[in-house]
C-alpha cells in the first residue's frame, strides 16, 4: 500500500496581505504497489508525449490548460482512492495556537487527513512532499507515527519525504489538491477538471465549518 499527501495554498495566517483562503491537503491511496508504478509509468511517458523535459513537473497551479486534461486524462484509467481536508483560515472560524506556526499547522493538517483514511490504512508506505528543514521533517515523521501507529495496529510502515518535482505521484496527490482547491473557491472551470476525479474521491471534509 502506497500512499502520497500533497497540499495546496499556504500556512500563512495574513489573508488580508495575500495568504490563501484555505490549506487544502490530499492523501492519494494505491492499494496495489504495481497499480501505482503503472500509473508513475504512465505519468512519465506523458512527458515524452507533450515533448518536455524529463525533469518537467505537473504542478496544477502552473500547468497550462492543455496540461492539465492531458495529465487527468492520463491518470484516470488507474485504481486510487483520495481524501482531502479542507482548512478554512477565517480567523472567525479558525483560531488558537496550534495554527501559529506553519509546523504545527503542517502537523496538524497531516494529522487531520491521515485521520480520516484511518480504516482504509494498513501497513502503509507514505511519501509526503520534502519540506521545511531537517529537525522539522523529522518531528513531522515522530509525531505521525506516534498519533497513528498507537492503537496497536502498524498503520504506517514506513514514512518517507521526497520532493514532488521528483515524484510523479507527489504530482498527481498535487493535483488533486489543486482541483478541490478551485472546486472550494466556486473558480469558473472546477467542475471540467473535477470530473475527471469524483469517482475515486471518498472523503472531502470540509473543517471548521
Amino acid at each position: 500500500m502506497l500512499v502520497f499527501i500533497e497540499e495546496s495554498g499556504d500556512t500563512g495566517r495574513r489573508l488580508e496581505k495575500g495568504s490563501s483562503k484555505f490549506f487544502i491537503i490530499s492523501l492519494v491511496l494505491f492499494e496495489e504497489d504495481e497499480e501505482a508504478l503503472a500509473c508513475d509509468q504512465r505519468i512519465a511517458l506523458l512527458r515524452r508525449e507533450l515533448k518536455v523535459n524529463e525533469s518537467y513537473e505537473f504542478h496544477f497551479t502552473h500547468n497550462s490548460h492543455r496540461v492539465k486534461l492531458e495529465f487527468l486524462k492520463a491518470i484516470q484509467p488507474y485504481n486510487f482512492v483520495y481524501f482531502t481536508v479542507v482548512i478554512n483560515k477565517d480567523p472567525k472560524k479558525l483560531w488558537g495556537p496550534g495554527f501559529s506556526t506553519k509546523m504545527s499547522f503542517y502537523k496538524y493538517a497531516c494529522n487531520m487527513v491521515l485521520t480520516n483514511a484511518l480504516p482504509h490504512l494498513n501497513n502503509a508506505i507514505i511519501l509526503l512532499d520534502k519540506s521545511g528543514d531537517p529537525t522539522f521533517r523529522s518531528e513531522l515523521s515522530k509525531y505521525l507515527k506516534r498519533k497513528l501507529n498507537s492503537e496497536g495496529k502498524k498503520v504506517i510502515k514506513k514514512l518517507k519525504q521526497q520532493r514532488s518535482s521528483s515524484n510523479n505521484l507527489l504530482q498527481l496527490a498535487d493535483y488533486i489538491s489543486g482541483i478541490i482547491s478551485r472546486k472550494s473557491q466556486n473558480k469558473k472551470d472546477w467542475k471540467g477538471y473535477y470530473n475527471f476525479i469524483s469517482s475515486k474521491e471518498i472523503w472531502v471534509q470540509e473543517w471548521p465549518k
